[in-house]
């Protein structure tokens, strides 16, 4: 399975390449994570449960980091096994442009799935897949810029332009 995006983030290129190799950060953004460890040098380990139709599994993994070119790109390539459940394996290409509002954020994305994940079928695989990659750069957007629904009821409460995201509260 294949898929390609991009998304607008209001950060510097630089504020969301640190976002990206903060294990915090990943931990927060990933679906169904519960433990996340490492560092950008050695990889990240990772234990995430999930439910893909009717098969729920805990899945532990390891993802590394390869490629970087720092703030402008870099390539994440992983593998975690969910015991009966099967395995999934993939890798990420990121790439990051400064815009006039911040940056760029480009993703493409390929996945494999084995064991009993793969019985479910490509449809169900690939739907789920999706839905996990756009959850995670939600998430990921958030942690950076701060919900969008509360920067809308925090400009409105007390006259401010916009919530900073976590992130960018600390590095402003």
């Amino acid at each position: 399975m294949q898929m390609s995006d991009s998304r607008e983030i209001n950060a510097t290129p630089d504020v969301v390449w640190a976002a990206i190799l903060d294990p915090e950060v990943l931990k927060s953004c990933v679906p169904g994570c519960t433990e996340m460890s490492g560092n950008a040098a050695d990889g990240f380990e990772a234990v995430v449960v999930q439910k893909v139709g009717p098969v729920k599994a805990t899945f532990k993994g390891k993802v590394t980091l390869s490629d970087l070119v720092e703030p402008q790109s870099l390539h994440l390539s992983g593998e975690g096994k969910g015991g009966a459940a099967g395995f999934a394996k993939g890798g990420a290409d990121v790439r990051l442009e400064p815009t006039e509002t911040g940056t760029l954020l480009h993703y493409d994305v390929e996945a494999k799935v084995g064991g009993k994940l793969a019985q479910l079928g490509s449809r169900i695989v690939d739907g789920f897949a999706k839905k996990m990659a756009d959850q995670f750069f939600t998430n990921f957007q958030e942690a950076i810029e701060g919900p969008l629904e509360d920067a809308v009821d925090d400009a409105s409460a007390d006259g401010s332009e916009e919530k900073k995201g976590w992130i960018k509260r600390i590095v402003s």
